[in-house]
């Protein structure tokens, strides 16, 4: 059942978000290396490659964005059972953060523009 989620989670909210990938990058569990990914890539001509095993550090950039999210919601959390509520928000707080390496946000390379935020909308007379 839960492969049926990821391959709608794919469809639903990569796919038809952002286009087609050119490329997924999965680890290397039996829940990402299976037939209806392979199908989901073969419909869509998408190269699916694997990280390396066992060395998550293969995959730094993704592991730094990692360790700032981890950050941002140890920070919004009083205890650690409600993290899940604030991942939407500490998200939005890594993607509307400008970076050093591009000197621009993450949202901002995505959609053209910046993010307007409830707090900069001034109310209507």
């Amino acid at each position: 059942m839960e492969i049926f989620a990821v391959v709608r989670f794919l469809k639903c909210n990569i796919i038809a978000r952002y286009g087609i990938p050119a490329t997924l990058i999965t680890d290397n569990t039996k829940n990402l290396n299976n037939k209806l990914i392979n199908e989901l890539c073969a419909q869509f001509k998408i190269q699916h490659r694997n990280s390396s095993l066992y060395r998550p550090q293969m995959n730094g950039a993704v592991e730094a964005a990692n360790k700032n999210i981890k950050k941002i919601i140890e920070k919004m959390t009083v205890n650690y059972k409600d993290w899940h509520e604030m991942l939407p928000f500490a998200l939005l707080a890594y993607q509307i953060s400008i970076r050093s390496s591009t000197g621009a946000t993450p949202y901002s390379l995505v959609y053209g523009m910046e993010v307007v935020l409830p707090i900069e909308v001034e109310p209507r007379a």
